[in-house]
């Protein structure tokens, strides 16, 4: 055996030095150098701000998108300390800047509470901004310094004299660390700093957008209670206003605001010094265990709940309930896959306690609105049964037993999940063709028969008891409810290939609404796409193209050129399409284009769903007068 002396030794071991490690590896900081990563540098630079709010010294907060997409700061907080660092030798504002982990937030002592997912601090902003500004008013000063890539330009400067108080930050993202793109998208931005304003009652946000000359301003009294009736808008109340509970215990601050509503779906959004969870964890399992168990108490003491019968489950007394649950802990530990999972475990048994208490007695002295609550707590009861019979007629009893598949599906031959993809496709003409043009070895098709049932407006019962779905549950094979496992998913790539026009749209949009309510870990795993069949056909001599929109299609008009006039054909549905033309345009994993499907907000999504599919027809009306401008093709 030989050995290479020169493979490694200590010359390999990289020290790397401050904001160098930050821009060798930004990923480990701000998650991704793609869309996330970009906006998490605005989240850093707020979040300070935010932690001066919660110690009590900030109440106004300015974010400003500039016309090259960098970013200004403003808050009316202390101001970064400027003065030498005792340690460091340095000033203090330029080591914070400069060095990871230098800030308030670290000792225990400037802030009790902090913000913020990853902690990481201004400094990594500054070393992934290709400039970064600082300017604090303190002590009667306005002081100055600039980086670029983490550098400083020149010590701190004072630049004249003040008797405000506070920080501005600005910072434009380095091209040479987000290749993908620098522009910073305004519904993002709104929609993170609204939910800011809700977590923090009484803190005004202002977000301007110079880019297009739009701005916003977000303040609630009414913090996480106002969250609850914002997010309820859409839907009918049981009750008003939202029931709001509150309490201190050991440095941890919890805040529970909820409120039932008249949909068969539940809502809970849980956070932890204002990040949302989307995981859950001790908190919020600590909330739902009260809920059940005081609900349970009640309706057996009120005779709602007879002796012989059995108690209500966690999804009957959560169907149709809307809650935040915000809670403010010292030291967050974060667990799970995307580090969204609150893992403290002090915190189960704080807020299960202080929740149920004070749940208690709201029932207690509101007997009208704890009936009601009650009451829809039976009724999901019932469903529940009914659903329980229905779902086992979606129940497959092992994954290669062909028989319980439904009829319609054309199976592929394989059994690697992994590779194998099923396209939902509309009508059986098109799921004819689709059949045919397929690769049988990994492409199965499951045609449906006209639309299915809009979920928005049904409980899993009847949802269970539509043919069309209990079709689309079987193929998938993961179950729904309680019995809904993401690892027996037989497919990880599910295509939804629709018509190009109003109906095609209609479906599409009513089976992401049943994915979303009753599968939503499917969109979650990425394994839901919408394929893009083209909208026209091009023929000139024997040279056939297609085109997915007007654009497409005139440049290949003007590619051909005069002389010989082409011949173009729009599709008005898949069924148009031959076997040959459907798999070299939308199936042909080589030359297809497929759009993934993904929830970058689940409160903006959830708004949608039901603000298109619900029973409430003016919201739905003003939202298609808002973004009918959008509209480019209409075929009615």
């Amino acid at each position: 055996m030989t050995v290479n002396q020169h493979a490694y030794d200590e010359s390999q071991i990289q020290v790397l030095e401050g904001l160098e490690a930050v821009r060798k590896r930004p990923g480990m900081y701000i998650g991704s150098t793609s869309v996330r990563g970009l906006h998490h540098l605005v989240w850093e630079v707020v979040d300070n701000s935010i932690d001066e709010a919660l110690a009590g010294h900030c109440d106004t907060i300015k974010v400003i998108v500039h016309k090259d997409n960098s970013v200004t700061v403003i808050d009316n907080g202390r101001g970064i300390p400027v003065g030498e660092h005792p340690k460091m030798k340095r000033p203090t504002l330029e080591v914070v800047l400069t060095v990871l982990h230098a800030g308030g937030k670290f000792g225990g002592e400037g802030y009790k509470v902090s913000g913020g997912l990853h902690g990481v601090g201004v400094s990594v902003v500054n070393a992934l901004s290709e400039v970064l500004t600082a300017e604090v008013k303190r002590d009667g000063h306005i002081y100055k310094q600039e980086f670029r890539r983490g550098e400083p330009q020149y010590d701190v400067k004072v630049l004249g004299e003040t008797d405000e108080t506070g920080t501005t930050i600005t910072f434009k993202p380095d091209p040479d660390i987000f290749t993908e793109t620098t522009e910073y998208d305004y519904d993002i931005l709104q929609s993170r700093i609204r939910e800011l304003a809700f977590l923090n009652k009484g803190i005004a946000i202002e977000l301007v957008d110079e880019r297009t000359d739009v701005s916003n301003s977000f303040k609630y009294e009414g913090g996480i209670v106002s969250f609850v009736e914002y997010l309820n808008r859409t839907k009918q109340a049981v009750h008003e206003p939202p029931i709001y509970i509150e309490g201190n215990k050991d440095h941890i601050q919890v805040e529970i605001a909820l409120q039932y509503n008249d949909s068969y779906t539940e809502n809970i959004y849980s956070f932890a010094n204002n990040i949302n969870t989307h995981e859950g964890g001790t908190h919020e399992s600590g909330f739902k265990s009260a809920l059940t168990r005081i609900l349970n108490d009640y309706a057996r003491k009120s005779n709602s709940i007879k002796d012989n019968d059995s108690n209500l489950t966690g999804d009957d007394v959560r169907e149709g309930l809307t809650a935040i649950i915000s809670v403010k802990i010292p030291e967050p530990q974060f667990e799970g896959q995307t580090k969204t999972k609150l893992g403290n475990s002090e915190v189960r048994g704080l807020v299960e306690s202080l929740f149920a208490d004070k749940f208690e007695e709201f029932l207690n002295e509101n007997p009208a609105i704890a009936k009601k609550i009650v009451e829809k707590g039976v009724q999901a009861a019932r469903a529940r049964e009914a659903a329980r019979k229905a779902r086992e007629l979606t129940r497959r009893k092992s994954a290669l037993e062909v028989s319980s598949l439904p009829g319609k599906l054309a199976d592929c031959s394989s059994r690697d999940a992994s590779i194998s993809e099923v396209y939902i496709v509309e009508g059986d003409s098109a799921g004819g063709s689709a059949k045919q043009g397929r690769d049988r070895h990994f492409q199965a098709i499951l045609p449906l028969r006209g639309k299915i049932l809009n979920v928005e407006k049904a409980r899993l019962d009847k949802i269970l008891s539509n043919a069309e779905i209990r079709a689309i549950i079987t193929a998938l094979g993961t179950g729904i409810g309680d019995d809904f496992d993401i690892s027996k998913a037989r497919y990880h790539k599910v295509i939804i290939m629709t018509d190009a026009d109003v109906d095609g749209a209609h479906i599409r949009t009513l089976l992401l609404t049943f994915f979303y309510r009753y599968m939503r870990k499917i969109i979650e795993s990425g394994y839901v796409y919408i394929a893009q069949p083209p909208l026209f056909k091009i023929e000139r001599n024997k040279t056939v193209r297609y085109a997915y929109n007007e654009k497409q299609r005139d440049a290949i008009l003007q590619e051909f050129g005069e002389g010989v006039k082409a011949n173009v054909q729009r599709y008005k549905g898949l069924g148009e399409m031959n076997p040959e033309q459907l798999w070299e345009t939308t199936m042909d994993p080589d030359s297809r284009t497929l759009l993934q499907v993904s929830i970058q907000d689940a409160i903006e999504a959830d708004a949608i769903f039901d603000t298109l599919m619900g029973d409430d027809v003016e919201p739905r009306r003003d939202f298609i007068q808002q973004h009918a401008k959008y509209v480019k093709n209409l075929d009615v």
